[in-house]
């Protein structure tokens, strides 16, 4: 298993980034207009998981899919509310798949680490004379409190606080992980129809390596949000997320210190909790953040000069934001998503997070050709 160091930094109530050696105390300017969905956390080390012994299942099947239609789309935001990163539109093909109608619970990731006994990233304790040979001569060796099994942990604050710190509301708790998603404390029992959580790009793949699928690309995951629907902002279509009945598990009210749970649910919802799309993709908005199998550039985009055939998405990843650190695109939003911070449940909205991230508003569904 190799183990490489990592610094998880940045995570955003809309989400993430991870990070490199050392700790990064800079935040968003004052008076920068831009509201980030980025930004820095206290840091850790981390050791990655291996999939090398991951093998399919034979058991793969289709069952628990929906048969997403081929077609032609112009990916990106089509009007003004997105970030810079969602221009410009281009167009898109994408080949006929099948789709997770939910995202992956966590009976069924318990399956699946009950037949291979995979351990993943939130669980595993990193070896600091394995690490230090990865690292340059010299380096020091961490506080033992960053050597830790550790994930992170949505913590509000109790009162209102600047939205440029995201350190007020994530925090590294030892022990969190899939199983224990909120901390030690916490329990997934009773609970194996919500959304798998705490789970890395790494373990996502690990997963679907196993279940005899794949991650979608960002390509097919916005086309199946946007349900045939035609340069609409949301899954659901033009309507504002706060009008009429719920339709997605997002937060309401004054983030991050107060949600009223108007939508019935605070933090995780089980899955299909909220109407489907016209697809029949339950939770394709809010809920948890869903892994897409692309590196992360903020400017894809802007590389596009023609149709582009099943894209797979970038070869390396850049994040100007953390230039050291590759990252993976997650799409969606999750139940921490607000208006007035991040509203990432629209469909063509993006986010980053390193790969060896997990966090309690992070999940996956899978797609199969």
């Amino acid at each position: 298993m190799g183990i490489v160091v990592t610094v998880m930094i940045a995570i955003a109530g809309c989400n993430q980034s991870g990070g490199k050696v050392a700790a990064r105390t800079d935040s968003i300017p004052k008076g920068d207009t831009v509201m980030s969905c980025t930004s820095n956390l206290p840091s850790r080390f981390a050791a990655t998981a291996s999939t090398d012994s991951i093998v399919a299942s034979g058991k793969s099947s289709y069952a628990g899919m929906v048969k997403i239609p081929g077609g032609d789309y112009q990916m990106g935001a089509a009007d003004k509310d997105g970030r810079p990163d969602e221009y410009p539109q281009h167009p898109v093909h994408v080949d006929g798949f099948y789709m997770d109608a939910t995202e992956v619970t966590n009976a069924q990731f318990m399956e699946f680490v009950k037949a291979t006994g995979y351990v993943t990233t939130a669980e595993r304790t990193p070896n600091w004379e394995e690490l230090k040979k990865q690292l340059p001569s010299g380096t020091p060796k961490p506080a033992d409190s960053l050597l830790v099994a550790a994930s992170l942990v949505f913590t509000p604050p109790a009162k209102p606080v600047a939205l440029n710190d995201v350190s007020q509301w994530w925090q590294w708790v030892k022990g969190a992980d899939w199983k224990h998603p909120e901390g030690p404390a916490s329990s997934i029992k009773g609970k194996e129809n919500y959304p798998v959580v705490q789970v890395s790009w790494d373990d996502a793949m690990a997963y679907a390596k196993w279940a005899g699928k794949q991650l979608p690309t960002e390509a097919e995951w916005e086309w199946a949000a946007r349900a045939g629907l035609t340069n609409q902002p949301f899954t659901w279509g033009s309507e504002a997320v706060e009008k009429g009945k719920p339709k997605a598990n997002i937060w309401q009210g004054h983030f991050p210190d107060h949600n009223t749970a108007t939508d019935g649910f605070a933090r995780v919802a089980p899955v299909k909790s909220f109407a489907p799309n016209a697809y029949g993709l339950y939770d394709i908005a809010g809920n948890v953040w869903e892994w897409c199998a692309d590196w992360y550039r903020s400017d894809y985009y802007t590389q596009a000069t023609k149709k582009a055939v099943n894209p797979p998405g970038p070869s390396v990843g850049y994040d100007p934001d953390e230039p050291t650190v590759p990252k993976r695109v997650v799409r969606g939003g999750s139940f921490l998503c607000h208006a007035s911070y991040c509203a990432s449940y629209r469909v063509s909205a993006r986010m980053k997070t390193s790969p060896d991230t997990g966090l309690e508003h992070t999940g996956f569904r899978c797609v199969k050709k």
